[in-house]
């Protein structure tokens, strides 16, 4: 069976256990057609890029399944209709992520804490020093 991938956005007065009733009543829809739930990730409620049906902020979900096609087909019917559920994507994969997802990994490697830990302009100012001394 092929892998998919859902992210799916809830109202942002919705309470934790809401969403996560809300996750298992998509989650059955997959597993009552055949389908397994291989990960299921609550990245909390983060800002939205703009407002959707009058809400600045939402609820991030993320369920990987191995099902046919047939019950993804299902499962976004149900979130079309659910007044509860902003947005929904989901793409397929040719296989599953290891681990935790990028959302749920700590800071590190590019992240601002190694591109703040020098302030930009006190770099430039040892750099001209340093070009200074090296014409002298």
């Amino acid at each position: 069976m092929p892998f998919y991938e859902t992210v799916f956005i809830a109202r942002q007065d919705l309470t934790e256990k809401q969403v996560k009733e809300l996750t298992d009543q998509f989650s059955k829809i997959i597993t009552d057609q055949g389908g397994k739930i291989q990960k299921t990730e609550q990245w909390g409620l983060r800002t939205l890029a703009y407002r959707i049906k009058k809400n600045r902020k939402g609820h991030y979900t993320l369920i990987e399944t191995d099902t046919p096609a047939p019950a993804v087909i299902e499962m976004e019917r149900q979130m079309r209709l659910h007044e509860d559920v902003l947005r929904y994507l989901t793409i397929r994969e040719k296989e599953l992520s290891k681990g935790p997802s990028i959302m749920m990994e700590k800071s590190g490697g590019r992240d601002s804490d190694e591109r703040d830990s020098k302030p930009r302009d006190t770099e430039d100012k040892d750099t001209k020093k340093d070009d200074k001394e090296e014409a002298a």
